[in-house]
């Protein structure tokens, strides 16, 4: 009887914690420019200010954790595809791609603020310890993704990685800064107000294109006759 109380403790914990979460995504998306209060936060809920200090003790831990909820939803769909029978290719990973991180409201601009916040506004230890998870999540997606490519030990999670970097980095480069406004639309900035979500597959076809090409057994030099 003590272990189902507990895991009905468990499971609400994790109900009032999405509910916190979902909360502030709101929040964040209706104003993109700012982080909501924890008070802002607490109403939406539907909660005391106590109770979602209980869960996030700031309001960069909410932020953060909310990335890692997005980052935890395109893992799981990805493992989901790379455990099904038959191969995987580089569109079918983009498919997840696209619609677990690309398309998702917000959720670029909630990965290029996280990475410049844990530098200088989260504590050490929880962002060591978000970076192990997720470091974890990569190594087991890699090495799956290594079997589907006939990748070499340690191929899959580089190829993943570098596909991530491309991915917020290229979204950094394009995506026009709302603070910027009219400012942005100039003669020397228009060569590079282009469409991210067709530039993203180009660039990400060619950097999988060239891992695999890469990959393949090279063919041992011909003998010259005598």
């Amino acid at each position: 009887m003590a272990l189902k109380q507990r895991a009905i403790a468990v499971a609400d914990k994790e109900v009032r914690a999405h509910a916190i979460l979902d909360a502030f995504e709101a929040l964040y998306l209706e104003h993109p420019d700012r982080m909501a209060s924890v008070a802002e936060v607490a109403e939406a809920a539907g909660m005391g200010k106590g109770t979602v200090y209980l869960y996030f003790p700031s309001k960069e831990e909410m932020l953060l954790a909310l990335h890692e909820r997005h980052v935890a939803g395109f893992f799981a769909r990805l493992m989901q595809r790379l455990e099904e029978p038959g191969k995987r290719d580089f569109d079918e990973v983009f498919a997840v791609t696209r619609d677990y991180l690309i398309r998702v409201p917000g959720c670029l601009a909630l990965t290029s603020r996280c990475f410049g916040m844990m530098d200088r506004e989260m504590p050490i230890e929880v962002a060591v310890a978000f970076k192990a998870r997720v470091a974890t999540t990569v190594a087991t997606a890699g090495a799956a993704l290594e079997r589907h490519l006939a990748l070499g030990s340690g191929g899959g999670i580089r190829l993943l990685m570098h596909s991530y970097g491309m991915i917020v980095g290229l979204w950094q480069l394009l995506h026009p800064n709302e603070r910027f406004g009219q400012a942005m639309d100039t003669p020397e900035l228009r060569p590079i107000k282009l469409d991210y979500e067709r530039e993203i597959e180009r660039a990400l076809r060619a950097l999988w294109a060239g891992t695999l090409d890469a990959a393949k057994p090279q063919a041992a030099p011909a003998r010259k006759s005598r």
